[in-house]
This record gives C-alpha cells, structure tokens and sequence, in this order.
C-alpha cells in the first residue's frame, strides 16, 4: 500500500507496513517470519541477495528449538554438519586436548547442533519470511530514518540498487542490520568495547584432517600466543578456520593478508598439522573492532536485535543464538506494544533485560577465556556441585530457560576467583597483559 506523506515539506510516495526490519540476516528473518503469523504486515529490506557469504558458521543447540517453532529445522538438516560438542587445544597444557560434549550439559535433551554454511542457512530463514508472508525486498539499503512526532510512526528511506529511492512508513521499526549497527551508527551509540577488543582472519580451506567418527563436525578451538583459532568442518567438505586475534598484533602485518594469515596458522603446530594438506578455497577476510555494543537496545518504537546491538567474540558461537532469541523475544515486545499500548514500557523493559541477560552470561567467560586459571579450568575440568554440566550448557546456548544452572555457575566464579588469588603473580600479570593486548 502507498500513499502521499509529507515528509520534512517534500511530498513522496510512501509504502506502509506495521513493522519494517532493516536486514534479512537471522535476527530479521526470525522476526519478521514470527510477526507475519500473527498477522502484522511486515516489509524486510536486505542490502545484499541471498544466498550471500557471512562469517559465523557454528550454531548451539539451543538453536534446534528455535528451528523448530520456525518450522526450518528439516531444511537445516539437510544443508547441515552435525555438531555434538567442542574440543579446546592447549599448548600450555600437557595433554593439549580437552573435548567437551553436550550430552553433559545439565539439560539432556539438546545433545548436538550444526555447523551450517550462513549463505545456505540464512537463506532458509529469509525464504522462510516470504513464505510466512513479509514482503522481503532485496538490494534494498536503509539510507535514513525519520521518527514522527506523537509517535505516528517511522519514515524510513532506502536506496535500490539501481538508484531508485524507496519511502515506507512503518508503526514500529527492526534494527537487525548486523555489524552495520544502522541506529546505533545514526544515534551514536555503537561503542567499542571497552571490556573486550580483538580482530579476525578467516578463510575456507578443503582436504583439513578433521577429528573421526561422530566427532567429525565438532568445532576446535586453538589458543595460541596471540588469541585463538576457530576450526570449523562443514558439510560440503570445507572448513571454515579463522584467528581472533588481539588489535596489536594484526597492525604487525608488514606483507599480504594471504601470507600474513599463513604465518599466523603455522604459530599453532597442532592446527597446522590439520592443514598441512589443506587448499585454501577462498580469499582471506579481516574484520577489525570485532567487539563492540551499543548503549541502547530500544525506543518507544524501534528495537535493536543481535549483532545491531552488540558483538563480544565469537568463541563460544552465540552469535546466531543470540540474535534468534532476541527475535523471539522481539516478537512478543512488538505485539503487546502495537495491540496493548498501555504495556509497552513493561514489555520494552522486559526485552531490555533479555537480551543483556545473553550478553552478560557469555561475556563473562570470554573476557576471561584466554586467562591462564581460565584455560586450566577447561582443560581440566571437574564436575565440583555440578559446575561442569553447568558452564557446558552455557556453552550450548541453554540460559533463557528453566534450567536450574545458577547456583552452579555462581560456585564455578568462585573457584575461579579463589585460584586466580591462588595463583596471584601469574594472574596478576596476565591481568596487565589482558589490558594491554585489549587497546584499541
């Protein structure tokens, strides 16, 4: 629908919607499918054209319900590596491996999750928008936002590729535009973080050993004297391996990225073990500034899902989950504030613990991930009070249910802390080279 709107006194052409959502990655495909069954008409404007690359390949078990109410999860099959747990690599510890499965995990009943191609699992969820009935408009960017006064809604402006512009105006608004962070760019809240600060190299190889049997598609984490390393199988037969790796060290870069990234991987003997036969299949990527948040999660009108709204690492893979439960969430907020004005703040409110809850339980440990009291707790873990099934299902995503966890992982930070006292000169001093490795 179109109509004639006025518009800081130009006359344009507007489209009309109840709810538009900038990106059609997870975050707004997941939304803008569960709103379109309530009813709402949705429009979700994608910069990009599905199928198209993006980072992030390893979902948790805490997915599969999501997949599940979406009515996905057979198409995810399919495209899908099954993954039933991690393995970490130490070259500070003598055994060097320490696998994790989350059959462990407190809750029994989410024992695997996939490693998934984004390209083909974000285009499952964004078909699966336009079948639910959003309006999915690709090649679309957001250039700008107008916020009517009285709260009569958004005006949002876009650009095709082509060069044609494009007006809608919309009762509420989605930020689920990634890394863009579109409003937090607009308003100026996106922050680097200040707890937490690293860069990435990624690439796609073929012909990596990867682990036998069943443990085929779990995904391995490397540390290594300048962060760590990701290793992730994928169906098709690729690998997707990346380095996290702290800002300073990416500056050292004096040659190509290609051999840069190289020289990086051999600094891992194990890793470069698994890919001395290996053919790399794709360029190398690097992405600075890869943590950061926003200081606002909503407004009156507007909501700020997963990536929009804040990065921490990806180490513990909770990017996708993160952003589908924000979704879910989002959901629920949007309906009671468009058919129950008088709740809108309580639901806003409610959405604004939600989706820190997330962020807070991750970062916690990733903040701490590459200490040394840290990585000896997993690699050499103890089931002390049940703390073990406890951090293993915060490593399968499962915090927003009922799962009885807490005290559990309260008693897991207070070993911590007890051996970092312990252990207070190594601590002590990794402590001031934590702070020094996390300078922007």
């Amino acid at each position: 629908m179109a109509k004639e709107q006025q518009v800081s006194g130009e006359r344009l052409a507007t489209h009309e919607c109840d709810v538009l959502v900038i990106g059609g990655g997870p975050a707004g495909s997941t939304i803008g499918a569960l709103l379109a069954e309530r009813g709402y008409q949705i429009t979700i404007l994608e910069k990009a054209h599905h199928p198209r690359f993006h980072i992030g390949e390893s979902l948790l078990p805490a997915n599969l319900p999501l997949l599940h109410q979406l009515g996905v999860a057979d198409e995810v099959d399919r495209i899908g590596m099954k993954k039933w747990g991690a393995e970490f690599n130490s070259p500070y510890h003598a055994g060097k491996r320490q696998s994790f499965i989350f059959a462990d995990a407190w809750d029994k009943s989410m024992p695997m999750a996939y490693q998934v191609r984004r390209a083909d699992f974000d285009d499952i969820l964004f078909r699966n928008a336009q079948k639910k009935g959003a309006e999915t408009i690709e090649g679309c960017r957001a250039q700008s936002v107008e916020f009517l006064p009285h709260g009569k809604g958004v005006v949002v402006h876009a650009l095709r590729e082509d060069g044609s512009k494009e007006t809608w105006q919309t009762r509420f608004l989605v930020d689920a535009s990634g890394r863009d962070t579109f409003l937090g760019t607009l308003f100026q809240t996106k922050r680097n973080n200040p707890k937490h600060n690293s860069s990435a190299l990624y690439a796609h190889f073929r012909g990596a050993h990867r682990l036998i049997g069943r443990e085929e598609g779990d995904i391995s984490i490397f540390w290594f004297a300048h962060g760590w390393f990701w290793f992730i199988p994928l169906a098709d037969g690729t690998t997707s391996v990346g380095a996290v790796v702290w800002p300073y060290y990416l500056k050292t870069r004096k040659k190509s990225i290609e051999d840069f990234f190289a020289e990086t991987i051999a600094m891992s003997p194990e890793l470069a073990e698994r890919l001395a036969d290996a053919q790399r299949v794709t360029d190398v990527d690097a992405t600075g500034n890869y943590s950061y948040i926003c200081n606002q999660t909503h407004g009156a009108n507007y909501l700020m899902l997963g990536d929009a709204f804040a990065f921490y690492d990806p180490v513990f893979s909770s990017g996708v989950m993160l952003a589908m439960q924000s979704a879910f969430v989002g959901t629920d907020t949007i309906d009671t504030c468009l058919r129950q004005p008088k709740r809108a703040a309580a639901a806003l409110r409610r959405f604004d613990r939600k989706v820190r809850h997330g962020g807070r339980v991750f970062s916690w440990f990733i903040y701490r991930i590459t200490q040394p009291t840290m990585r000896d707790m997993f690699m050499q873990p103890r089931n002390l009070v049940r703390t073990k099934e406890a951090v293993l299902s915060v490593l399968a995503g499962d915090i927003f249910n009922k799962t009885p966890i807490w005290t559990s992982l309260i008693i897991f930070k207070m070993i911590y802390h007890i051996t970092s006292i312990r252990y207070f000169s190594r601590s002590w001093a990794a402590h001031k080279k934590r702070k020094e490795d996390i300078k922007i």
